[in-house]
């Protein structure tokens, strides 16, 4: 080693060499394969096959829903709970006491001066259908669940609405035939019974076509809105509908940096500074 030479193993009359110059046939470096594998397979403007799985399955999951299917859902909900509309009512009828009555010149009149039994025929059908509307919403919220939200409120109280009024006449017609009967060819003052009626319902006809029920026939429909309400609130999802978590489709993070280019070779002027 010398002030003349300070690289001790290079020779001391070999000449600086300059870079080589750059060709017009040259190509660029290329990213080494094996890097680009371990990265993913993907580049700095593309998406990992795995977050392009999990953004299909999302798409997929929150398409929008199509008209024909909704307005299919609350019609067929609706027929279901209509249907339902028929034991609710023989409950009612088994649960609310009938009226004595007895029979007169004019007709039948009560058997005591202020009967307690129609008032309690409206508590009782009062106390069913409140809970009936709950328990409505209740399954209407868990068997459709990707029909959460207007479609689903609207299935249950459209729903509850028509249920209603067929337990009012399901229920009011057990015993309603003898009871006219006995109106019709009892002597009077025979007493006998009058079957369970609401007097704080019913239903009014506008316009002589839509039946619009009233009274507490439209308690059932205000649980399930109240209960269906309460249970939107409540959901931790912001659709309503389950989604999916996101580490269920995705095994590779979206996030993976990409490979970093190769350096770019010296300019063909560069040479390197004299030495000594």
């Amino acid at each position: 080693m010398s002030p003349d030479n300070p690289d001790p193993e290079r020779p001391v009359d070999e000449p600086d060499q300059p870079a080589p110059p750059r060709t017009p046939d040259a190509k660029p470096l290329e990213a080494d394969p094996s890097a680009e594998a371990a990265s993913g397979g993907f580049g700095p403007g593309q998406l990992p096959a795995s977050g392009a799985y999990q953004s299909s399955l999302e798409l997929r999951f929150d398409e929008p829903r199509r008209p024909l299917r909704a307005v299919a859902t609350v019609l067929g909900a609706v027929l279901a709970l209509a249907a339902l509309g028929v034991p609710l009512g023989l409950l009612w009828a088994a649960l609310a006491p009938d009226t004595p009555v007895l029979k007169t010149a004019e007709g039948a009149i009560y058997a005591e001066p202020q009967p307690e039994q129609p008032i309690a025929a409206d508590g009782w059908f009062s106390l069913l259908g409140l809970a009936f509307g709950l328990i409505v919403a209740l399954a209407l919220w868990f068997v459709l669940r990707r029909r959460r939200g207007p479609v689903g409120l609207l299935a249950a109280v459209l729903g509850t609405l028509v249920a209603a009024p067929v337990a009012w006449q399901v229920g009011r017609r057990i015993g309603l035939a003898t009871f006219d009967r006995l109106l019709a060819t009892a002597p009077a003052g025979q007493a006998f019974s009058k079957p369970a009626d609401l007097r704080a319902g019913g239903v009014d006809w506008l316009l002589g076509v839509l039946p619009v029920p009233h009274g507490n026939l439209l308690l059932p429909a205000f649980g399930a809105a109240v209960m269906y309400t309460l249970l939107a609130g409540w959901s931790r999802w912001p659709g309503l509908r389950p989604e999916p978590e996101p580490g269920e489709f995705s095994w590779v993070s979206a996030g993976t940096p990409a490979p970093t280019a190769a350096p770019e070779p010296p300019a063909p002027d560069a040479a390197e500074p004299p030495r000594g």
